[in-house]
């Protein structure tokens, strides 16, 4: 396999992330994307073609697709690129307008577990869908609009000394007015969606939320850093959409990109990887396939799991916080995350996996496992592992900053993970 252009791909997966600062964007922009190449948009309420060929489908902030090459049959197997599409923020409350002190402030929730004082002293938009009272949703974004002010030095004097504290109710509503620039009654959402032509009496609901606007950039040595929002877990979507493109039509097996919404919240929902989304697509595409129940078995026994998620670059500044003995670093390439409890699926037989597509894509890999006093994470591995059965190994690329609203990465990281992804998806 030719080694990917690194200037090229990250300049185009900063463009996905700018097209994407909501889970409901970036099934879309994946969708469009795929469409755009040839694939079939298909509805989840008509009947699917048994034919080969390449297809995707959108649940909400979920986005499935799928590559069928004309040798498949009822026993081939799958090979799933898990990964998921939403990331920490503030969602939207309803009733969200209020005015203290003649400021407008928008009233939201905590979304997952974002490192909050990093969303302190941006521009920030609401971004994410609407849904007119016609039962039609439209996907939204706002440019910059609001910002959560950090208090001033001169009136918190020992913040640097004994550290920043917040109220998650009362120190992270946002502004976006000045009370006097607009009529006493004035409401955020007739403000905000404005200018994308949804009068406020034909909103019926919303799922809106806070996303940083400012651009992805390289910068340092080399220009071998990348920072940018949402690379939990964009950075995967991106490899597997990516991947995906690339895929061989004569491979042994089907290539599935499985993007998932919800994990930051436990991915308990139909578009989450505890939820039926990614059995529902296998099931149907199967069943097509002409597959009973242990025909579908069968092939799921011979099918992988991917499950790539952003993990941790030792930190130079809190080095103690990470294993003695495992020390990935930015730069040194994609990670195999391992875990004792479960908390992550790899095992041996998946380390010898993921070796081994790394090996054939010519990068490196680390190994990542959590400090014994420090709490591991998790992610889609294990769920999807345990609905479907099929064997799963956590990977990801190497973050610093994971879960602030500007993450950070080494550009060949990212690189490198689209390299394995590509080469998980045309090897045998």
């Amino acid at each position: 396999m030719p080694p990917l252009d690194t200037d090229a791909y990250i300049a185009d997966f900063a463009d996905f992330i700018q097209a994407s600062p909501t889970s409901y964007h970036a099934a879309a922009e994946v969708a469009r994307r795929l469409e755009e190449a040839g694939f079939e948009r298909l509805d989840e309420s008509a009947e699917w073609p048994a034919t080969p060929g390449r297809r995707v489908i959108v649940r909400d902030g979920a986005v499935m697709a799928w590559a069928q090459p004309p040798s498949a049959d009822a026993t081939t197997p799958f090979r799933i690129l898990g990964a998921h599409t939403d990331s920490p923020s503030f969602k939207l409350k309803p009733n969200p307008t209020s005015n203290s002190e003649g400021v407008l402030q928008a009233g939201v929730e905590v979304y997952g577990g974002p490192l909050i004082n990093s969303w302190l002293d941006r521009e920030l938009e609401l971004a994410g869908r609407v849904a007119t009272a016609d039962g039609a949703t439209h996907l939204v974004r706002t440019g910059p609009m609001l910002r959560i002010p950090q208090l001033a030095i001169h009136l918190d004097r020992e913040v640097n000394s004994k550290g920043l504290t917040l109220d998650k109710q009362r120190h992270t509503q946002p502004i976006w007015g000045a009370a006097g620039d607009l009529d006493e009654n004035a409401d955020l959402l007739a403000v905000a969606l404005s200018g994308v032509g949804i009068a406020p009496d034909e909103i019926a609901g919303h799922d809106l939320l806070l996303a940083d606007t400012q651009a992805p950039a390289r910068f340092g040595l080399a220009d071998a850093f990348f920072a940018a929002g949402r690379m939990d877990n964009l950075s995967s979507v991106y490899a597997g959409l990516a991947a995906l493109l690339a895929a061989p039509d004569d491979a042994a097996h089907l290539s599935v990109l499985a993007a998932f919404d919800h994990e930051e919240l436990g991915s308990e929902s139909r578009s989450g990887a505890s939820g039926p989304v990614l059995e529902d697509v296998l099931v149907r595409v199967s069943t097509a396939l002409g597959a009973g129940e242990i025909d579908r078995r069968r092939a799921f026994a011979q099918s992988w799991i991917l499950s790539s998620d952003a993990g941790h670059a030792v930190h130079p500044n809190y080095s103690e916080r990470h294993d003695p003995g495992n020390r990935p670093v930015l730069g040194g390439g994609p990670l195999l995350k391992l875990n004792a409890s479960q908390r992550y699926a790899s095992d041996a037989v998946g380390s010898a996996l993921w070796t081994g597509v790394c090996r054939r894509a010519g990068v490196p890999t680390q190994a990542f496992v959590s400090n014994n006093a420090i709490p591991c994470g998790s992610t889609i591995g294990p769920l999807a592992a345990t609905r479907l059965g099929i064997r799963t190994v956590d990977v990801g690329v190497p973050l610093l900053s994971m879960h602030s609203a500007r993450e950070l990465a080494h550009v060949d990281d990212l690189v490198a993970l689209g390299a394995a992804v590509s080469e998980f998806f045309a090897s045998a």
